[in-house]
């Protein structure tokens, strides 16, 4: 078993992020590229979490999502062809006093198969760096995002009803 802990300073609330993160619609891949359209299924969704299959490249799991919590969220593996026991991601923000946010994750990967063991050995040393440039880039998608949306708000205000 490989336990990853990744972080990042962002200048998106934890809102903002969860938002992004518990965004399961067309185009997710964009802000999280292991998660490609092709393997996306949204099994349930509710107010505070989420039962979906997500994945890219042959590995797919299926994660329980819980944000009850605003200043966490974690990503339960509930089934995956790689991933079992104690498989998942947990998500936790910090604000900061200047404004940022400090984003906090610790990846879990429980191998169930040789492929799953031998990738999570893999990704908890060499591969870390992999997970980390994904997370890095999830950041400064989501940081676009709400740039984007932002500015969509104010031309709506300036332009009016």
């Amino acid at each position: 078993m490989s336990t990853i802990h990744l972080h990042q300073t962002t200048t998106a609330t934890p809102e903002q992020y969860i938002a992004g993160l518990t965004d399961f619609g067309p185009g997710r891949s964009n802000l999280f590229g292991n998660s490609a359209d092709a393997y996306l299924k949204v099994h349930h969704l509710g107010r505070s979490e989420a039962d979906v299959t997500e994945g890219s490249g042959g590995i797919w799991e299926r994660l329980h999502y819980d944000w009850s919590d605003p200043n966490r969220v974690v990503l339960t593996t509930t089934d995956s062809n790689l991933w079992g026991g104690a498989s998942g991601h947990t998500y936790t923000f910090t604000r900061r006093s200047d404004g940022a946010t400090d984003i906090d994750v610790v990846v879990v990967r429980d191998g169930k198969n040789l492929k799953g063991w031998v990738l999570g050995l893999v990704l908890g040393g060499l591969g870390k760096r992999v997970l980390e440039t994904a997370f890095e880039n999830s950041v400064k998608a989501i940081e676009v995002r709400n740039s984007t949306l932002r500015r969509r708000e104010m031309v709506a205000v300036a332009v009016g009803p």
